[in-house]
């Protein structure tokens, strides 16, 4: 699920995932973070179990990304505004801002 919110020229993104994901380490990968696989982790909230980081982007069009689990597997964020293929065999999502 993704939840945004925003303040003068900016757009603050929740990327959040279900607890039941059973993983040791989720990052959030994608074009805002130049596809960098370790600057954006998500972390286990104990309050509410659910993966998640906040992150504030810039006002643009749209980012592509993808979730990288466990450093080897990508999965994609269902509730994103859209997706399309990427030159990997797979799709990206993407998120409007």
């Amino acid at each position: 699920m993704i939840i945004k919110g925003t303040t003068p020229g900016k757009v603050s993104v929740s990327f959040c995932l279900h607890r039941s994901l059973l993983a040791d380490s989720i990052q959030v990968v994608g074009d805002f973070n130049d596809w960098n696989r370790r600057s954006h982790p998500l972390t286990c909230e104990h309050e509410n179990g659910a993966w998640q980081p906040n992150i504030e982007h810039e006002k643009v069009q749209e980012y592509h990304f993808r979730y990288l689990i466990d450093g080897k597997n990508w999965q994609n964020e269902w509730h994103a505004d859209r997706s399309i293929p990427n030159p990997f065999g797979g799709e990206n999502s993407i998120q409007e801002i």
